[in-house]
């Protein structure tokens, strides 16, 4: 349950989000969902500037699992802008925002991917959007895009092409999970549950190192660019897997999913490191 309610829209803000709507009155797709991610993550970096002590924090399931006054403007932002640009659209957000498609397509949003390290000051967070044809969980993924604030860096997947700040990724080279790192998380709730933990263990322990850092889609994005190695999560929601998952598989890699220890399992990386995670889970299974 949250703590707080949602505030209302600043004037500035306001005009801004009027100001964005007009200049992208033409935006492909692609365009406006790379515009979109970059001013919801550096509105969302200009709030927290603020102070942290200043930023509304409220909690959902968890102590960790963390919502912010940066985290609803952010997604008020993008649904409104939305509505203007792309109103047949359905909507999709971590934090409430839902429309009906009648386009077939959803914009899926996360206004602020890895909440709790924003909320601590770290600068492991994004802002993500992926635009998905027919249902999001089993859908088309058509668009991923991913912005990290404290960096200035855009991630974009469109049409087959994976760019960074408009420069188009290499491919993905296959390699080990035992030559590479494994970007992963599990809750601390998790490590009671037998088989879950097993399961997790039997595809961690055949990696080079571990790492987790709290940001799926900068994970995904990373890995991506190249960088670590391989993504293991479970129970992932739509919001914190498509767009990464787009960027993965417009560089040349895999990004599946498998059912092991009684959960779904999310897996993303260059294509021989998932097929050996994907062997080791199903074996266990």
């Amino acid at each position: 349950m949250t703590t707080s309610a949602n505030p209302a829209p600043t004037p500035d803000q306001q005009a801004a989000t009027a100001d964005f709507i007009a200049r992208h009155r033409g935006a492909a797709d692609a365009e406006l969902a790379a515009a979109l991610v970059r001013h919801a993550g550096q509105l969302a970096l200009r709030m927290r500037q603020r102070g942290l002590g200043s930023l509304g924090t409220g909690y959902k399931t968890s102590i960790s699992d963390v919502v912010t006054d940066a985290d609803r403007a952010a997604e008020e932002f993008v649904a409104e802008a939305l509505t203007a640009l792309r109103p047949a659209d359905g909507l999709l957000g971590e934090e409430g925002a839902a429309r009906d498609s009648a386009t077939g397509r959803t914009w899926v949003i996360d206004p602020v991917d890895g909440t709790y390290n924003f909320s601590q000051g770290s600068d492991y967070f994004c802002s993500a959007i992926a635009v998905v044809e027919g249902e999001p969980a089993g859908g088309d993924v058509r668009i991923g895009a991913v912005h990290r604030p404290s960096t200035d860096t855009t991630w974009l997947a469109a049409e087959g092409r994976a760019t960074r700040d408009g420069v188009e990724l290499g491919r993905l080279e296959g390699a080990s999970i035992s030559e590479k790192a494994l970007v992963t998380y599990l809750h601390p709730a998790s490590m009671g549950d037998d088989a879950l933990r097993e399961v997790w263990l039997r595809a961690a322990q055949r990696a080079a190192t571990i790492r987790m850092m709290g940001a799926g889609s900068v994970d995904l994005a990373n890995i991506a660019s190249g960088q670590m190695g391989g993504w293991l999560q479970h129970t992932v929601a739509d919001w914190d897997w498509l767009p990464g998952k787009a960027l993965v598989e417009a560089a040349g890699g895999r990004a599946v999913k498998v059912d092991a220890g009684g959960v779904t399992w999310c897996i993303a990386g260059n294509e021989q490191l998932v097929r050996e995670l994907e062997a080791t889970l199903a074996a266990h299974d």
